[in-house]
C-alpha cells in the first residue's frame, strides 16, 4: 500500500513539475504571402516521438504495445447501450448551430449576421468576446444527468473542448478556459461529480486537434462592405491586450497562428468543411510539435483529475496528427501517447482497464473504440465496439428544432440491431438550461425505455440485423443525418422488423412502429425453412402486454397476432424463446 501511495505521490510530483513549464510557445516566424508555400511532404515525413510524462504502467506509446496489453471491450459498454452526448460550450451563444466560432468569420454565415447583432463586427468583437460574456448560469448538472438518467441513458459523452480551443475546465495548459473566463466555473469538474453520485458512467471529448487550420477564418477580413480589409481579431498578439479586459491572455494561444501562407489553407477555410491538403506545416515544425504536445498535455490533464471512463477524439482519418485529413499538419505520436498515459493511470487506480479511447473513424484497432456519425451501417458491425452518434437538429443550439421522440428511439434501435450503440446529443440552450420540449422527448423515451430495455440493454446482434421493406435492393432505414423534421416523418410499417439478443439470450423483435389491435405480424426470418433461428419456438411474449398472445409457426414465418388494446407509442417489442 505504501509503495502504491509513494508510486501516485511521485506521478504527481512529475506532472506537476511539467505543468509548471506550461511547454512554452516558440517563437513563431513572420507570415509569408498567402498561398504561396507547398505543404511537407507528408510520405517522407518521419513521425514525430513527443516526450512527454506518460504514468509508468505496461501500455507505451505506440500502438503495439496498446494492442498487446489492452483486455478488450468494457463489461459496462455492452451493457449500457444508449448515452446523452452533451455538446454544449460557449458556441452555443451564437444560436447558429454547430461551428459558429469559426462561421462568424464568413461574412456568406448566419452565424456572421447573429454574431454582428449581438457582439459587434468581428474585426472589434471577435470569439473571445463570446468567451468573456457567456455565462451559462441555468447549467445545472446535477439536475441534467437525472434527467438523462430518467431517460434511460447509462452513459454521458461531455464535451471537454470543441474546434474553438476553448478548454472547460480548470485547465494548466490553456488560460482560455472556463474557470479563467466566462462562467468561472469548472464545468467538467461538476459534470463528472454529478455522473459519480448517480453512478452514470461518462467520458469527456477532445476536438481540439485540428483548431489550428479550423481558426485560420479569424485571420481573415471582410472583402467588401464599410470593414472591407480591416483584419479580424485573430491577428491580435499578447501586447495588443495591455489596458483591455483580456490583458495577459495572449490571441495566440486561442486562435493560434496564421497558417494561410501553406496552399490550400485559405481556400478550404471557406469551405463548409475541408481541411487543407494533406501535408507537413513545414516551416512551423517547432511550433508544430509544441502543439502536439500541447494538445496531448490538455487531455493527459483531464484523466488526471477527473478519472473519466473514456475518451474521445474527434476526426476523420486514422487519429490525430497523421498529416493527412483532419490530422493534417504534423505527424507525431500523440494520441498513442495519450492512450498509454489513460490506461496506465486506469490500472493505477482502478485495478483494471475498464475505460476505453474514442478514435473517430479509426480502424479496428484493440484499445480504441470507433463512431458512426449521423449514418448507422447497413450491415451488422462486430469488427469493433462502436458507438452511433446524431444530434436532435444540430452539435450547438439554434431556433426551429424538431423535437421527436420517435426519431430517438428509431436511431437508437437501430444501432443496436447491428450491435452498436447509440449516443444522442440534445443541445442545451445557450445559458444552460434545458427547453420543455427536449424534456418531453425524453421523458417519452425514457417510458419506452423501461418497457423495451430488455431487448436493448446488454444486447448484441443477431444473426441478420433486421427485415422488411426493400426500396432500390436495399432495406428501408432511418434517414442518416442530423434528426430532424425528415426523420421524425419518416414512414415505417410493422413489417419493419429490427432484431437483437437479449443478455438472457432470448431473441427480441422491434416492429418499428405499434401495429394496430388484432393486427398480424408475420416474421418472415423465423419461417420454418429460413434457418436463422434453428430451434422451435418455446413462447413469444410483447413486452409492456401481461396477456397471452396468439402465435404460430409456419412455414413462412413466425405469425403474431396482435392483442385487442395497443396502447403503446413508437415501437413495439417481441421476445421470443
Amino acid at each position: 500500500m505504501r509503495t502504491k501511495i509513494l508510486f501516485t505521490f511521485l506521478s504527481l510530483l512529475q506532472f506537476s513539475a511539467y505543468a509548471q513549464d506550461k511547454n512554452p510557445m516558440p517563437a513563431i516566424p513572420a507570415p509569408l504571402a498567402v498561398n504561396s508555400v507547398k505543404m511537407g511532404d507528408l510520405e517522407t515525413f518521419p513521425e514525430v516521438k513527443l516526450e512527454l510524462p506518460i504514468a509508468k504502467g505496461p501500455f507505451e506509446p505506440n500502438w503495439e504495445s496498446i494492442e498487446k496489453n489492452y483486455p478488450g471491450e468494457p463489461a459496462w459498454l455492452r451493457e449500457a447501450k444508449f448515452g446523452i452526448w452533451v455538446h454544449f460550450g460557449p458556441q452555443a451563444a451564437g444560436e447558429s448551430g454547430d461551428w459558429y466560432a469559426r462561421n462568424l468569420y464568413k461574412t456568406d454565415k448566419t452565424a456572421y449576421q447573429n454574431h454582428i447583432k449581438k457582439y459587434g463586427h468581428p474585426s472589434e468583437s471577435g470569439y473571445k468576446e463570446v468567451l468573456h460574456d457567456w455565462n451559462p448560469t441555468k447549467l445545472d448538472p446535477e439536475k441534467l444527468t437525472k434527467i438523462y438518467q430518467d431517460a434511460g441513458a447509462r452513459f454521458l459523452m461531455i464535451q471537454g473542448v470543441h474546434h474553438d480551443n476553448y478548454d472547460l475546465w480548470n485547465s494548466k495548459y490553456q488560460p482560455w478556459n472556463s474557470v479563467n473566463l466566462g462562467p468561472k466555473r469548472d464545468l467538467i469538474g461538476e459534470w463528472a461529480k454529478a455522473c459519480k453520485a448517480v453512478g452514470m458512467r461518462y467520458g469527456v471529448t477532445f476536438h481540439h486537434e485540428y483548431s489550428w487550420w479550423w481558426w485560420q477564418t479569424a485571420f481573415g477580413s471582410d472583402k467588401e462592405g464599410p470593414k472591407k480589409g480591416i483584419p479580424y481579431d485573430g491577428h491580435l498578439t499578447l501586447a495588443d491586450g495591455k489596458g483591455k479586459w483580456w490583458e495577459g491572455y495572449d490571441p495566440k494561444m486561442l486562435y493560434n497562428i496564421d497558417l494561410r501562407e501553406y496552399k490550400g489553407v485559405e481556400k478550404n477555410a471557406h469551405t463548409d468543411w475541408s481541411p487543407p491538403p494533406a501535408g507537413i506545416f513545414s516551416n512551423h515544425l517547432g511550433y508544430a510539435k509544441w502543439y502536439a504536445t500541447n494538445w496531448a498535455l490538455r487531455m493527459m490533464d483531464v484523466v488526471q483529475h477527473y478519472d473519466p471512463d473514456f475518451i474521445y477524439t474527434d476526426g476523420t482519418v486514422q487519429g490525430p496528427f497523421t498529416g493527412d485529413g483532419t490530422g493534417t499538419g504534423l505527424k507525431a505520436n500523440a494520441m498513442q501517447s495519450v492512450i498509454a498515459d489513460f490506461y496506465n493511470r486506469s490500472l493505477e487506480r482502478r485495478g483494471e482497464v475498464n475505460t476505453f479511447s474514442i478514435v473517430k473513424f479509426r480502424h479496428n484497432t484493440n484499445g480504441t473504440v470507433n463512431t458512426e456519425e449521423f449514418g448507422i451501417p447497413s450491415e451488422i458491425k462486430k469488427d469493433q465496439p462502436w458507438i452511433a452518434e446524431a444530434p436532435v437538429g444540430d452539435w450547438f443550439y439554434a431556433p426551429d428544432f424538431t423535437y421527436d421522440s420517435g426519431m430517438m428511439i428509431r436511431y437508437i434501435i437501430e444501432a443496436i440491431a447491428r450491435d452498436g450503440n447509440a449516443a444522442i446529443c440534445i443541445s442545451l440552450l445557450p445559458d444552460g438550461s434545458i427547453n420543455e420540449e427536449s424534456q418531453n422527448m425524453l421523458k417519452e423515451v425514457g417510458n419506452w425505455m423501461r418497457i423495451n430495455g430488455e431487448g436493448v440493454y446488454g444486447s448484441h446482434a443477431w444473426v441478420i440485423p433486421a427485415e422488411g421493406e426493400m426500396i432500390n435492393g436495399k432495406l428501408k432505414m432511418l434517414p442518416g443525418g442530423k434528426l430532424g423534421q425528415k426523420q421524425a416523418e419518416f414512414k415505417f410499417d410493422a413489417q419493419d422488423i429490427r432484431f437483437t439478443v437479449g443478455k438472457n439470450n432470448k431473441l427480441y423483435a422491434f416492429c418499428m412502429n405499434v401495429p394496430a389491435p388484432n393486427t398480424q405480424i408475420k416474421i418472415k426470418s423465423l419461417a420454418a425453412d429460413a434457418k436463422h433461428y434453428g430451434k422451435k419456438v418455446k413462447s413469444v411474449k410483447l413486452l409492456g402486454y401481461k396477456g397471452k398472445l396468439k402465435w404460430k409457426e409456419t412455414a413462412d414465418g413466425l405469425v403474431i397476432i396482435c392483442p385487442k388494446n395497443m396502447p403503446f407509442a413508437t415501437a413495439i417489442t417481441f421476445e421470443i424463446e
